[in-house]
């Protein structure tokens, strides 16, 4: 029996029209659409953005990537998606992975990648726009223009590193930023590059904020998970 395929599709920031020609194709003619989840809910961005795309024939598997800090239980839920993953594909199965903006930009996807390369399993990624670049484009908002530079950085990162960073860069797209607003907040003041920012969580979806003084905002401000900034330095 020929083994399946999987496909890493990227649905872009939030509009379902924003997905490649290439990615509806794909979802149109899976087998299984597995859908990221970081608990047990009913409910996947990702999947939602894709809806109008998918068949109703098509098998829908929810996939669960864990959001704690104990390495024992995510480990072993990752062994359980790696095994459910591929004893699909062994059955013939082509497979798509659904995830927000593109599926090579800090994704969860990259787990399910590495581990179904290393089995040695066919892949295709397909790309789709990144968050930053969607809010960009929707805000009216160049990210760069001429020699500038540009940072691309989760505010995950160590404070001395996310510092260094800012220092060095015309423009700076944060990304993760929940939880670590107060930070983000006084470092974009320190170098100068507050008074032109925006933050927008949810872009493209029912419920999007869009926030463009970043600077009026209380330091225990709590952004969405899916929240994104773009911030360029003072002229």
């Amino acid at each position: 029996m020929k083994k399946g395929k999987l496909f890493g599709i990227g649905v872009g920031p939030g509009d379902s029209k924003l997905l490649t020609v290439k990615a509806v194709e794909a979802i149109q003619q899976a087998d299984i659409i597995l859908t990221p989840k970081t608990e047990k809910k009913d409910n996947s961005v990702a999947y939602q953005i894709a809806q109008p795309y998918i068949s109703k024939k098509t098998e829908i598997l929810p996939i669960v990537f864990q959001m704690v800090t104990d390495m024992t239980v995510v480990t072993q839920q990752w062994e359980e998606n790696r095994r459910m993953i591929t004893e699909k594909l062994e059955e013939g199965k082509n497979i798509v992975f659904l995830t927000l903006g593109d599926p090579m930009l800090y994704s969860t996807y990259m787990y399910v990648f590495r581990a179904v390369e290393n089995a040695g399993y066919e892949i295709e990624t397909i790309p789709g726009i990144p968050a930053f670049l969607g809010i960009a484009s929707y805000m009216n908002m160049p990210v760069t223009e001429w020699e500038e530079n540009l940072l691309i950085i989760p505010a995950t990162a160590e404070e001395a590193k996310f510092d260094q960073a800012l220092a060095a860069c015309d423009n700076a797209v944060i990304m993760k930023v929940y939880k670590r607003f107060a930070l983000v907040q006084r470092l974009l003041r320190k170098h100068h590059m507050i008074k032109n920012a925006i933050l927008i969580s949810r872009a493209g979806l029912p419920d999007e904020i869009i926030e463009k003084d970043l600077d009026s905002l209380p330091a225990d401000y709590d952004p969405n998970y899916l929240s994104t900034i773009i911030a360029k330095r003072d002229k």
